[in-house]
């Protein structure tokens, strides 16, 4: 099960009730943000979310809307007594640019792990430490899968999806069927090779079908360029910047290198997407609602975002 709050769903400045991107998930119990524009912990206050377990931070990229409320929460979660790591994930410079905004912050009880130079995807396993991250092999089991897209905007930018692998069913049958000790069947359920006795036993001796996982896609700011369908494929949600909703603003958003709702709905729909929720919008637009049409006119399944909104996604039975 994955909750996900938008904490934030402006873009370029703050305005009444509306605060800058942010969005914030959590998972057995830890946390996960991404980017952290001004507003963030007050929202993140607002919900009743809390701070300390906080562990990964992932940053879509620099401009200033996507990263000033960094050094206020991370001022408060210095003060949550916090002592485990915090992981900050971003495009390159994130790592120059961070040093500047928390240089006033004297005193850290906790590592700041700083990644900014991420190529490939990321496995995620929970520990008594939080949430601790890893280079992805296939060989290995994990409770969050990262990946990573080089996005079109005016400065190095990253697209996020995160999926979460359902383990297959242990199936009596095929355990039987491969003559296996039940001795090792709990070890070979968890996804370990076995040698037991001089012989090698593997997982699927014992496991039934693949089963769907959950899939969540970050999309902003960019261009739609042609791989964000493969990459945002089968999201069961596809959370994608609206900077414009109304369809004559093309020249802005190709100018400014953003995306207007009907170009974010025909990813949704090359993507084959089950939802997506609409976000970052221009302070210009004051009521994103009014031009929803434009979205579903190519995609059915669309929401329009707005601070607070909740949402949890469940494995299918």
């Amino acid at each position: 099960m994955l909750d996900i709050v938008l904490l934030g769903s402006g873009g370029s400045m703050p305005m009444p009730g509306r605060f800058l991107s942010s969005v914030l998930m959590s998972y057995k119990g830890r946390k996960i943000l991404i980017d952290c524009g001004e507003g963030t912990q007050v929202a993140i206050k607002k919900m009743n979310a809390g701070f300390k377990n906080i562990d990964i931070i992932c940053l879509t990229h620099l401009h200033g809307d996507h990263v000033f409320g960094l050094p206020g929460l991370i001022s408060t979660i210095r003060n949550s007594e916090r002592t485990d790591k915090i992981t900050i994930i971003g495009p390159e410079g994130t790592g120059e640019i961070l040093r500047a905004l928390l240089s006033p912050i004297t005193y850290m009880p906790f590592q700041l792990e700083i990644i900014d130079n991420i190529h490939q995807s990321i496995g995620i396993t929970k520990s008594l430490q939080g949430l601790q991250i890893e280079e992805f092999t296939q060989s290995k089991s994990y409770d969050l899968i990262l990946s990573v897209l080089a996005l079109q905007h005016s400065s190095p930018c990253l697209g996020y999806s995160f999926y979460i692998p359902r383990k297959p069913k242990f199936s009596v049958e095929k355990a039987e069927f491969y003559n296996v000790p039940k001795e090792i069947w709990s070890l070979l359920q968890k996804g370990e090779t076995v040698l037991y006795e001089n012989k090698i036993y593997e997982p699927y001796m014992v496991l039934g079908e693949n089963r769907r996982g959950i899939k969540v896609s970050f999309i902003t700011d960019t261009r739609p360029i042609e791989a964000i369908g493969d990459f945002i494929e089968d999201s069961d949600l596809f959370i994608c910047e609206g900077t414009y909703g109304d369809d004559r603003d093309i020249e802005k958003a190709e100018r400014n290198m953003h995306m207007t709702f009907k170009e974010a709905a025909m990813l949704a729909q090359k993507g084959n997407v089950r939802q997506m929720l609409l976000t970052h919008f221009s302070p210009s637009m004051d009521r994103p609602e009014k031009y929803r049409q434009n979205a579903e006119n190519i995609f059915g399944n669309v929401i329009i975002g707005y601070d607070g909104y909740m949402k949890t996604l469940s494995f299918e039975d």
